[in-house]
């Protein structure tokens, strides 16, 4: 089998090569919700036999995946549930070569994925990421609690917040390039280090007073407890936005093409046999 260079990460922390097998027939059916790598090779098949309509296989398991499962399922006198298991998988594996399909597979951007259109479903609220500083290559854990324009998060642990520390040189709002490694999906994105909008030791959601960062009364933006941090941090992606002015920001973009390229760079030493 060629050797192919890989275009897309989909990575789990410094173990930079994978192998792309026929999709799994033996594995948990895939429905709606799911993710991952698996997720990934039935849309690049769906995509190859004109049922996949989106720009990238994403590895996140929406309706527009949902909708083309069902169109192949129809086509190939299959249960039309939207839902890949046994049947489905074994339909697939016979129609698509997905040792010649990743050859010719290439993304256009490196883990550049667009925050509206596709990070804000592959890390959803309350779904945990492994985040590595760019330049340090200092990982810690966050989850992602709030957020419309771009992710809101927090770190999960004291630990998690002393490394954040340790990055920055204190809390910061300083542009750092970071890759967001979410059920094996890596993301290029920008991270701030700036607690705000919120109080560690009082109830979530609830109004209180004198919250992080100067923002006053308001609704307590602090979802994780205990972790040593008043309220939200924040990172940004490939066309986010500010929540209070909406716009994009260069220097978060920037930031975040920094990510791509590391990841690109990182990309080059992974062939898929």
């Amino acid at each position: 089998m060629r050797k192919i260079q890989m275009k897309r990460l989909m990575i789990l922390g410094m173990a930079l090569s994978m192998t792309f097998s026929p999709i799994s027939v033996s594995a948990a059916a895939l429905k709606k919700g799911s993710r991952g790598s698996e997720v990934q090779k039935v849309q690049m098949a769906l995509k190859d036999l004109g049922y996949f309509n989106y720009s990238e296989a994403t590895g996140y398991y929406g309706m527009i995946t949902v909708n083309s499962v069902r169109k192949f399922q129809y086509k190939n006198g299959l249960e039309v549930d939207g839902v890949v298991g046994k049947n489905t998988s074994k339909a697939l594996n016979e129609q698509v070569d997905m040792d010649e399909l990743l050859e010719v597979y290439e993304a256009e951007q490196y883990g550049a994925l667009d925050w509206f259109n596709e990070v804000q479903y592959i890390w959803p609220r309350n779904t945990n990421a492994i985040v590595t500083d760019v330049d340090t290559g200092k990982t810690f854990s966050l989850e992602r609690t709030f957020g419309t324009n771009h992710a809101d998060v927090e770190p999960l642990t004291k630990d998690d917040a002393k490394t954040i520390k340790s990055i920055w040189g204190g809390w910061s709002w300083e542009r750092r390039a970071v890759t967001v490694n979410v059920d094996g999906v890596l993301l290029a994105g920008s991270m701030t280090a700036m607690p705000h909008a919120g109080v560690d030791n009082a109830p979530a959601i609830k109004v209180v007073n004198n919250r992080s960062g100067n923002y006053g009364r308001g609704q307590n933006l602090d979802l994780v407890k205990n972790n040593d941090v008043d309220g939200h941090m924040d990172i940004h992606f490939k066309n986010s936005r500010t929540h209070g002015t909406n716009v994009v920001q260069s220097s978060h973009q920037n930031m975040v093409k920094k990510a791509s390229m590391y990841i690109e760079k990182m990309s080059s030493f992974c062939d898929i046999r």
